[in-house]
């Protein structure tokens, strides 16, 4: 893991030890205020704080969920679509697509995946039914794929605050960005090492 630093730990704690900008993107997914293995309502979401440190840590910000959230002005949305037709409680709730709010300048974009991370109408993928998640609001590892190859360069540090399945070390370690990932809970952070270890172990042998 020399460029990528899996950290179990409190980011919004971590965050206050960083200097400004020292990212250069933060790609973060944080809760919303909903316990969605129960689908009640709870006070999850992260205070004004997390946000206003994020973003003097970081230079550029991709935040998932933020229609949730109070955020500045953007007009260029990011749109998850999981496909007509193919929505799994199992993957990010019951939603049939997620946004996330970006810093950039520029276009609302559509990414139309399955949750199994096919890309549709481009490679023809269809969704794997009977891949099962370790996290609840897992997103397919060629989702981040795709916006660290659309929105960042190689070499780039990365800051995730809430690492959950680990998808996006997954997609770092491939596309040779650095990445620095917090994971509050235990079994979650156990689960993205060793999903981080054993998708990565491959390329190592080489």
């Amino acid at each position: 893991m020399t460029d990528i630093e899996l950290i179990h730990g409190d980011s919004l704690q971590a965050l206050e030890g960083y200097g400004d900008n020292h990212f250069d993107w933060a790609i973060v997914d944080p809760p919303y205020g909903i316990d969605i293995a129960k689908w009640d309502a709870i006070d999850m979401k992260p205070p004004k704080e997390y946000f206003d440190e994020l973003m003097r840590v970081s230079k550029n910000q991709i935040i998932w969920g933020a229609n949730y959230f109070h955020l500045p002005h953007s007009e260029a949305w990011i749109c998850w679509h999981k496909t007509a037709g193919f929505t799994n409680r199992a993957f990010s709730g019951a939603s049939d697509f997620e946004l996330a709010w970006t810093s950039t300048d520029g276009k609302a974009r559509l990414l139309p995946l399955t949750c199994s991370g096919n890309i549709i109408g481009i490679n023809g993928g269809k969704p794997n039914y009977n891949y099962k998640p370790i996290h609840p609001t897992q997103k397919p590892v060629e989702l981040y794929r795709i916006l660290l190859e659309d929105y960042t360069s190689e070499g780039d540090l990365i800051l995730d605050t809430h690492l959950g399945s680990g998808s996006i070390a997954i997609a770092c370690h491939y596309m040779k960005r650095r990445l620095v990932g917090y994971e509050i809970d235990t079994e979650y952070y156990e689960k993205a090492c060793k999903r981080f270890k054993e998708q990565t172990a491959q390329q190592a042998l080489w």
